[in-house]
């Protein structure tokens, strides 16, 4: 694991590795054959066609000769210690060949070969086993197994097998990827729009260094503003939500293209948070918090990077905008609601502004259409433009346009420049959108190049997509972090609740995990354990009908399932019949020895929702909130949050959902004590905080909030597979 990088004090081992990794003195290709085709033979022609500064040496033990150049057998015969190795052998013999490698004075490798943990077979796992303890033992900084080579322009260096041309050029992006053909992919197509990318790595099954290592490595990095991830899953949680919290305290976006769900997580759930919070949610959810934007598509990492390259972030998302077409000024509007963005409604003192501007068939509304009264004059075009940066409902202006493709226009590039020079003394970003992708030419690249404060988006939808990105991430980094504060006091009561779970049960009982809820301030029905028949009389003479009656055992994380909870009870004869059914039934189907039977007063006057904490695999602790009872199962109308939580972010949590709505009092009904809920959330986040890893899940379903207050009618503790 490279949980190292998660502490100051520890980066500069992190930066030393991928320095030496994308810096080497010299390059050994291990494995140098001739074979046509072979990747050995294209590694060796790439690192000598882009000018690698050092000595780059062949190497096989059963060759002399390879490529018309000397081909050394060993380590040994090098005419200089290896620096960096690029492998390409069996992956059998990789181990050995990387402890040979480190003992000759090795510092870095990149080990291209398959055949490790993206293998299903056994004897695949296990050799990844042991090449993860090599690198360990060897302390070599490695790249792969399972990956295409890296490139490095500040060094010349180009380790990838790609026939393709490549540029190697300063740039403000970085790559980091675990599919090589998806990063170069990315790095294509950002050429094509002017971009330039000045490093690659194609990190593969991470068995060494981790995505976290390299994002905390272009953190440090001068040239480096901007950071892309393709991830297909996060090695280690902890080291990179500390390295993304690194890139967003020095202003470095990181933009993640991510794979998957992780359904083996859900699949071993056993509260419903953990398995209706899917791991995209959650990711999502933490990683807004620490500055990384996740984007859906491989076209929407594109938009994001041209963005953050040539705008500045905005304050917000209300849109302003100036079309020539009545038809992109509609399908702009449409856009702009798919992706929950507004254009804003102009001030009265823009409208009149505009309106003593633009007299001639002109809609004065946003976006504005200036059809071809603005079209006939550069100064009033360029009037309209300042008008609408100045308004103050507007946070990005968006302007139709397309880089052209060749000369011959140059009224529209006099108007290019004219908006550059004035979006780069506004206080506002300015985008320009196409109506639909275009391809860029070489006269086109050139001029973008003289256009350096303005982003060219392509296409609406894609355009609204990223806009709406753009904004989520300036509205993240602007929300100051919760500070993490586990409470000393709560460990006693922690202990205590823990030490009552059943030695190789995983849950707490309800009653176990009722009462570790209400030392954090949790409201829970009046309710007794009986187990004897008469107790159960007794208890209900005490409390009053109507009752639910259920059965209680750590075993049972599902009482419904076996018949194990019975509601309705109006009186002593009902109570007495609950009582024997469950007894007599619910061991017999569960073969689980009951606790007793839980009497519990009957509340029904409320809107049932669902309170969860649960502990994703990649990210962490996660807090979920949503409506509860059949709603639950039926819409899923949850939200996610990370922890910790404070009360505007418990707030936030809750509007983000229907549930959120009907607690206000939706068309006309009453309104509920959303501040019950809200310190049920905040409890519930403080109890995950202090029982660190000692729990793995909370469930509370339902939480029935009230006119004035709320009840944890259920509940479901699920411990860690360790115990914590």
């Amino acid at each position: 694991m490279n949980a190292r990088i998660q502490s100051s004090a520890s980066l500069p081992e992190t930066r030393a590795k991928v320095e030496a990794l994308l810096n080497p003195r010299n390059i050994v290709i291990l494995g140098a054959t001739d074979k046509p085709g072979s990747w050995t033979q294209r590694v060796w022609r790439n690192a000598h066609h882009y000018k690698f500064s050092g000595p780059i040496y062949p190497m096989n033990p059963g060759r002399d000769r390879v490529w018309d150049t000397r081909c050394y057998r060993s380590f040994a015969d090098l005419p200089e210690s290896p620096d960096h190795v690029v492998v390409l052998i069996p992956a059998a013999f990789v181990p050995d060949a990387l402890i040979e490698a480190a003992r000759a004075g090795a510092r870095s490798a990149t080990v291209m070969t398959s055949g490790f943990a993206e293998a299903t077979d056994a004897a695949s796992k296990e050799l990844s086993q042991r090449l993860a303890t090599v690198i360990k033992q060897t302390g070599l900084a490695v790249s792969g197994p399972n990956c295409l080579g890296n490139l490095h322009a500040a060094a010349g260096l180009m380790t990838m097998p790609d026939d393709r041309p490549q540029r190697l050029a300063a740039g403000p992006v970085a790559i980091v990827s675990q599919s090589g053909g998806i990063a170069m992919a990315i790095k294509r197509t950002l050429e094509e729009r002017g971009i330039d990318t000045a490093s690659v790595v194609t990190s593969g099954n991470e068995a060494g260094l981790s995505t976290a290592d390299y994002i905390a490595y272009y953190v440090g990095h001068p040239d480096i503003r901007i950071i892309v991830s393709y991830l297909e899953g996060v090695r280690d949680g902890p080291a990179f939500l500390s390295a993304c919290r690194m890139a967003r305290a020095a202003g470095k976006p990181v933009i993640v293209m991510k794979l998957g769900a992780s359904e083996d997580g859900r699949a071993a759930a056993l509260a419903h948070t953990g398995a209706l919070a899917g791991s995209m949610q959650a990711f999502d959810a933490v990683a807004a918090t620490v500055g990384a934007l996740r984007v859906g598509t491989l076209d929407d990492v594109v938009e994001a990077v041209e963005y953050f390259v040539h705008a500045r972030l905005p304050r917000s998302g209300n849109l302003g905008g100036i079309t020539f077409s009545g038809a992109l000024r509609g399908l702009l509007l449409d856009g702009a609601a798919n992706n929950g963005l507004t254009f804003s409604p102009l001030s009265a003192r823009t409208r009149q502004r505009l309106e003593s501007l633009l007299t001639v068939g002109t809609i004065i509304g946003n976006p504005l259409d200036s059809g071809f009264a603005a079209l006939t004059s550069q100064d009033a075009y360029l009037r309209c433009v300042e008008i609408m940066l100045d308004d103050p409902g507007i946070d990005i202006l968006v302007l139709q346009e397309e880089l052209p493709r060749a000369p011959g226009t140059e009224r529209k590039e006099s108007n290019l420049r004219a908006v550059n020079a004035i979006a780069a003394k506004a206080g506002k970003p300015v985008v320009f959108v196409s109506m639909i992708s275009y391809g860029l030419t070489d006269y086109s690249r050139a001029l973008r190049a003289e256009l350096p404060r303005l982003a060219f988006q392509q296409e609406v939808d894609k355009t609204m997509r990223a806009l709406r990105s753009v904004a989520d991430y300036a509205k993240n980094i602007a929300e100051p972090t919760v500070a993490a504060k586990p409470s000393a006091a709560n460990q006693v009561k922690l202990k205590k609740a823990l030490a009552s779970s059943v030695p190789g049960c995983r849950t707490l009982s309800e009653t176990a995990s009722k009462a570790l809820l209400k030392a954090y301030g949790f409201r829970t029905p009046k309710e007794a354990i009986a187990r004897t028949e008469k107790e159960a009389l007794a208890i209900a003479k005490r409390i009053g009908f109507p009752l639910v009656a259920k059965a209680v055992a750590a075993q049972l994380a599902h009482k419904s399932d076996v018949g194990g909870v019975i509601v309705g009870l109006r009186s002593a004869k009902e109570v007495r019949k609950a009582y024997r059914r469950i007894v007599q039934t619910v061991g017999r189907r569960s073969g689980v020895a009951l606790d007793g039977v839980l009497i519990a007063e009957q509340i029904s006057d409320g809107v049932e929702l669902v309170l969860g904490v649960t502990r994703d695999p990649e990210v962490g602790p996660v807090i979920m909130f949503g409506s509860g009872g059949v709603e639950l199962e039926l819409h899923r109308d949850v939200a996610i949050a990370a922890l910790p939580l404070d009360e505007k972010k418990a707030v936030a949590l809750i509007d983000k959902t229907r549930a959120g709505k009907l607690i206000q009092g939706y068309r006309g009904g009453a309104a509920l004590d959303r501040n019950a809920v809200v310190k049920a959330l905040i409890g519930l986040s403080q109890l995950m905080m202090d029982a660190g890893a000692r729990i793995d899940s909370i469930d509370v379903n339902p939480f029935l909030v009230r006119r004035r207050g709320g009840v944890a009618l259920d509940a479901l503790v699920v411990l860690a597979d360790d115990g914590g």
